[in-house]
């Protein structure tokens, strides 16, 4: 999950070689903002001569929707692993043939094992990156009002009223994706996750609505300046993102004291994958792209900048200290007892999920 600050809109510049002969030199990328070094798509383009153009979306549903319409003249997208399975089964993804894939054998096989639940024998992925969705947090603004004993590391903080109440004046501010965060509120009250339960979405929905009245806003990538800026004080967000925006708070050097913490009751983990759709215009360009991402070097300069890790055991060695070393990046053991995956739900679950969500927004 989850930003280009070389190429946020639609087109990062060219140049050169290639093996691309049956297609023109040129690649279409729909990707996450600030999900990618800015040296990398330029780097990529130098060695290749592919030109790439570089589109972001900030939701898994922003996505979806340009997919499921079709003809989205897009080569290379980076699906969540829940959205992925059901967009796989739809058709929407060609397979990837991993012969070509010099690299491919720097990916971790563990964590390629978890993401083949979502696609048998990974025949239509290749992972990017993955992570955690957790609470960062501005540690003065939050502990003046709750207090120096309180557990900074619970979601307690935004889903009990009478806490989040207490933050309501600085800001809070929580991911707008509904089947990840209703799935962290399942297992926040002790449900399953990925229940379907219509009485397990009323009472998560219950939980929601009744802290609603104190947040600021829902969005999946606005936090990260506000957060870093101190425009609010609370975010449920990607873990990359929210540690995104604690390096930018130091950088600024205003005074603003960011951390991140992965909740004590568990969380969600994901996977953010690299698939080329079915109807591609240039899925040679995307396997070079591919490939290339899957080199240790271009790996470890992407886990360095956007501060995710990544599933390739060849960038291990080239990790910044600061990175491999921080656990709400690669948590210990004890803590990845607690996470779980999400699967896709049924379009039926998910009209009414969309429903409850968009009540929940709107404080119906």
């Amino acid at each position: 999950m989850k930003i280009s600050h070389a190429c946020l809109s639609a087109v990062c510049a060219a140049v050169i070689s290639g093996s691309v002969v049956a297609e023109d030199k040129v690649l279409n990328i729909y990707n996450w903002s600030d999900y990618v070094s800015p040296d990398t798509v330029a780097n990529f383009e130098k060695e290749t001569g592919i030109k790439v153009n570089y589109d972001v979306y900030d939701s898994n549903e922003a996505l979806e929707a340009k997919l499921m319409a079709g003809s989205s003249g897009y080569d290379l997208v980076f699906p969540s692993n829940s959205f992925f399975e059901r967009q796989v089964k739809a058709g929407a993804y060609q397979a990837i043939d991993k012969s070509k894939l010099s690299n491919y054998k720097n990916i971790d096989q563990q964590l390629a094992g978890k993401v083949a639940r979502h696609d048998e024998g990974n025949k239509h992925n290749v992972p990017y990156a993955w992570g955690t969705v957790g609470i960062g947090y501005n540690v003065d603004m939050v502990k003046a009002r709750l207090g120096e004993d309180f557990q900074l590391d619970s979601l307690d903080m935004l889903l009990k009223p009478e806490v989040a109440a207490k933050l309501q004046d600085c800001g809070i501010a929580i991911l707008d994706s509904p089947a990840e965060v209703m799935s962290i509120v399942n297992n926040y009250i002790g449900e399953d996750p990925n229940s379907e339960s219509m009485s397990d979405l009323k009472a998560s929905a219950k939980v929601l609505a009744e802290a609603r009245p104190y947040y600021k806003y829902f969005h999946s990538s606005q936090y990260i300046s506000d957060l870093a800026n101190g425009d609010i004080c609370v975010a449920l967000g990607y873990n990359g993102d929210l540690l995104q925006a604690k390096d930018r708070a130091a950088e600024a050097g205003q005074g603003v004291n960011i951390s991140f913490s992965i909740p004590k009751e568990g969380t969600l983990l994901w996977f953010d994958l690299m698939a080329i759709p079915a109807d591609a215009p240039h899925p040679e360009a995307a396997m070079q792209y591919i490939n290339y991402i899957l080199r240790g070097d271009v790996a470890a300069s992407l886990s360095n900048y956007v501060f995710y890790a990544v599933p390739n055991t060849a960038a291990t060695p080239m990790l910044d200290a600061e990175i491999s070393e921080n656990k709400g990046i690669y948590p210990i053991q004890a803590v990845k007892d607690k996470l779980f995956i999400q699967v896709a739900h049924t379009p039926k679950f998910d009209r009414s999920l969309t429903r409850a969500w968009s009540n929940i927004k709107t404080g119906r």
